[in-house]
């Protein structure tokens, strides 16, 4: 692959290129390293591939399947105890309280029997919340069935399954709960009625009832699975993003570690390089020579490895490791694709006249998030990827262009988000690097947290174009104008 460097400053282009041909440690696989096919994606992890993630088992608590258990058993004591006592509705009262007791039973030994932090899940959360369905429909049929306004607790028990359990489990809860309200509305006891006065619903009425119950089951399961899903795959993202953001942090943290490291050994290590010396000059015997030598040899070898430490150009010291041109940063950010062929790799430094190029401080996550767009358009490009700089006196702008199929029109609205890809994660790549669906996720929420803001779009007549913009003030250098 070519590197090409280019420094443009009032539309003149200058003579300042350079060849690359050292090689970085890649970033660690995993995180979104693509592979091409009829259209550009970011990852092997589609929208529909959470359900990897999600089925893993059950996020239910004993404990809140216990305490919401005590709501609906004290709610539906205090309905029948307002019913009697107030309003004077006659219904099977005894039947009724003995319905609730034989729930709060259950709920008591459950509460008792079961720490109150263990995580259920699978069929032993289906069954804890039929039984609450089954107990609920029971009281349900013993005053009204579907005519009863009550029906609507149905609907407590399936919710609570979608918003902690497997679709499997949810699709068992409301096939139930859908199950309970048709033969509700056939299979019923009388309307509890105020005093002599009765009630006989139609069957239409009834039927009605049914269906607009249903309806909420499927639309509220619906809506609550949905919510649940987004809220938990987005919080694992965000793991990751974190994972990565202390990885690199830790990998920045390294060069100024060893650059002062190197400096503190070089002392000690002369000191026992002189010694050794005087020890091989004056050495009774050979073998004492001998080992005296091998100490000059280690220290020498030490000495070696520390001077290759300091001669890194990025890590001689804090203040020079911390701050960076943009020159620098797009060095570092195309390195890592310095073995792969096929492509020619183009970094444009560009600036508006009169305006000094600013020093940017060193931060992780320009570096990790930039590495990662610029290899997403190795993988894609058929020829060519251009990254351009281009800095006034406000704002400072990367741009990340590629000569490949640019992305799918599905992917394009949705990129950005977890997990998001158009295509089963084969094989292929020039980077041969398969990822998640994370990498352009990850790489904007970091982008974002330095004050970016991020665009993604298809170029003409083809290709795409990722873009970063940051205000000045938030990347550069305090007095870097100066200084320069």
């Amino acid at each position: 692959m070519d590197f090409t460097f280019g420094l443009v400053s009032g539309g003149v282009r200058g003579d300042a290129r350079g060849m690359i041909s050292s090689m970085r440690t890649p970033p660690p696989p995993g995180l979104d390293r693509q592979s091409p096919e009829l259209t550009q994606g970011v990852g092997d992890w589609g929208v529909d591939g959470w359900d990897g993630v999600s089925e893993r088992g059950g996020r239910l608590r004993m404990r809140t399947l216990v305490s919401l258990r005590w709501m609906i058993i004290a709610g539906e004591a205090l309905v029948f105890l307002l019913a009697s006592l107030l309003l004077g509705f006659a219904m099977p009262y005894a039947l009724c309280l003995a319905v609730i007791g034989a729930s709060a039973w259950v709920n008591l030994l459950t509460g008792v029997a079961s720490p109150g932090q263990r995580l259920i899940g699978g069929w032993e959360a289906v069954a804890q919340l039929s039984f609450d369905i089954g107990q609920i429909a029971v009281l349900l049929f013993l005053t009204g069935g579907t005519a009863n306004p009550f029906i609507l607790m149905l609907l407590a028990p399936v919710t609570l399954a979608a918003a902690t359990l497997t679709s499997r489990s949810v699709s068992v809860l409301a096939g139930l709960a859908i199950i309970a309200s048709i033969l509700l509305a056939f299979v019923h006891w009388p309307l509890p009625a105020m005093g002599e006065d009765s009630f006989a619903p139609p069957l239409t009425f009834m039927i009605g009832c049914a269906v607009a119950n249903i309806a909420g089951i499927i639309v509220i399961t619906g809506t609550v699975r949905q919510a649940a899903e987004e809220s938990s795959r987005m919080a694992l993202a965000l793991d990751v993003t974190q994972a990565v953001l202390a990885r690199e942090q830790r990998l920045s943290a390294l060069g100024a570690l060893a650059a002062a490291a190197a400096h503190e050994l070089g002392t000690p290590l002369a000191t026992i390089s002189i010694v050794s010396k005087e020890l091989a000059r004056e050495a009774p015997t050979a073998s004492v020579k001998e080992d005296a030598d091998l100490l000059i040899a280690q220290a020498e070898r030490c000495r070696e490895i520390l001077r290759r430490l300091t001669d890194a150009p990025a890590e001689a010291s804090d203040e020079v490791h911390e701050r960076m041109s943009l020159l620098q940063l797009m060095h570092e950010v195309i390195e890592p694709h310095a073995d792969v062929k096929g492509v020619r790799v183009e970094a444009i430094v560009s600036g508006a006249p009169g305006v000094a190029a600013p020093d940017i401080w060193r931060m992780p996550e320009v570096l990790h998030a930039m590495t990662s767009f610029v290899e997403n358009a190795v993988d894609f490009a058929t020829s060519e990827v251009l990254i351009t700089v281009r800095f006034d006196a406000d704002t400072v702008g990367i741009e990340v262009r590629d000569d490949g199929p640019g992305f799918a029109p599905e992917v394009l609205a949705k990129l950005g988000e977890p997990y998001v890809t158009s295509r089963a994660g084969v094989e292929g790549g020039r980077t041969g690097h398969i990822g998640m669906g994370l990498g352009f996720f990850i790489a904007k929420t970091l982008l974002e947290r330095t004050g970016a803001i991020v665009t993604f779009q298809n170029g003409r007549p083809r290709g795409a174009i990722v873009a970063a913009r940051w205000p000045r003030k938030r990347i550069e250098v305090k007095g870097a104008d100066e200084q320069t």
